[in-house]
């Protein structure tokens, strides 16, 4: 049975870090497209990276430079280091697996439940 388990949110000030973690089982992370995808109070969700199993990785613009997605193989888990936070990076974050070893939006087949990253002063 897959299984996504997020965890790692908390209530930071801006300007600090986090560092989310999903925890895989029943399939292989280096193996499929995984992405971490936020979903803000009052607006749809927002894919903010994503890895393919070759570990090319993307940013969405409003992250590049801030946030870094990472896989542990050996522990079979999605990583997702958040610096330098924002008000606006407030969101649930979700972590998901593609179909494919890619990464193509709308192609999602698992989400984990989510860890709430809180940004405020």
């Amino acid at each position: 049975e897959v299984q996504l388990q997020a965890s790692g949110g908390g209530l930071v000030q801006p300007g600090g870090s986090l560092r989310l973690s999903c925890a895989a089982t029943g399939f292989v992370v280096s193996s499929y497209g995984m992405s971490w995808v936020r979903q803000a109070p009052g607006k749809g969700p927002e894919r903010v990276s994503g890895i393919n199993s070759a570990g090319v990785t993307t940013y969405t613009d409003s992250v590049k430079g801030r946030f870094t997605i990472s896989r542990d193989n050996a522990k079979n888990t999605l990583n997702l280091q958040i610096n330098s936070l924002k008000p606006e990076d407030t969101a649930v974050y979700f972590c998901t697996k593609d179909r494919s070893n890619s990464v193509v939006a709308g192609n999602e087949d698992y989400w984990g439940q989510g860890t709430l990253v809180t940004v405020s002063s």
